[in-house]
């Protein structure tokens, strides 16, 4: 797996730098879905971003621009790593973790369909890795994702940090194994 140098004195062997994986981090949402994509080991932000749709279309039109949203962020970044937080149910609302649900499925499809590994990770273990607290609000993740990433601003709306959140959460779990 090498060249003979013109002289053949020796071997030369071209070693192409190992490219940097990146992990995608979605927060599903009917409404508003957050994504944030970061490089594995450097943690340099490359994208983070909503994806939204509106309350009165259709849901198969909004699952569909929620999909068809994904899988353009796939295409355009390719990622290693799809990171969703694991399904808990909302007892006092149940609705919206149905509709959540739905969202949540668009980004298990683009996974699958994209071959992309799927890691999820309870919303508790990923606030816990972030900031030491299992419990920690959301603006607390937010001042978080603002230091490890180190950015001028926290991520903005909330469904952004708690995307990039699940990235981060990835890179220090993997670490650990």
């Amino acid at each position: 797996a090498g060249m003979i140098s013109p002289k053949g004195y020796r071997s030369i062997i071209v070693e192409a730098r190992r490219r940097i994986m990146r992990i995608l981090g979605i927060d599903p949402g009917l409404g508003t879905t957050g994504y944030g994509i970061i490089e594995e080991r450097t943690f340099k932000l490359v994208e983070a971003g909503i994806i939204k749709t509106r309350a009165n279309t259709p849901i198969q039109s909004r699952l569909k621009k929620i999909f068809d949203s994904l899988t353009e962020i796939i295409k355009d970044h390719e990622p290693g790593v799809l990171v969703l937080e694991k399904i808990y149910s909302h007892y006092k609302h149940p609705t919206t973790a149905i509709l959540m649900g739905h969202a949540r499925a668009a980004a298990c499809l683009a996974s699958g369909i994209h071959e992309i590994r799927l890691v999820n990770y309870p919303p508790t273990k990923i606030k816990k890795t972030i900031t030491g607290n299992g419990h920690a609000s959301k603006q607390q993740v937010q001042r978080m994702v603002q230091d490890i990433l180190k950015l001028k601003d926290p991520p903005e709306p909330v469904d952004v940090s708690d995307a990039l959140a699940m990235a981060i959460s990835y890179c220090y779990m993997e670490r650990i194994k």
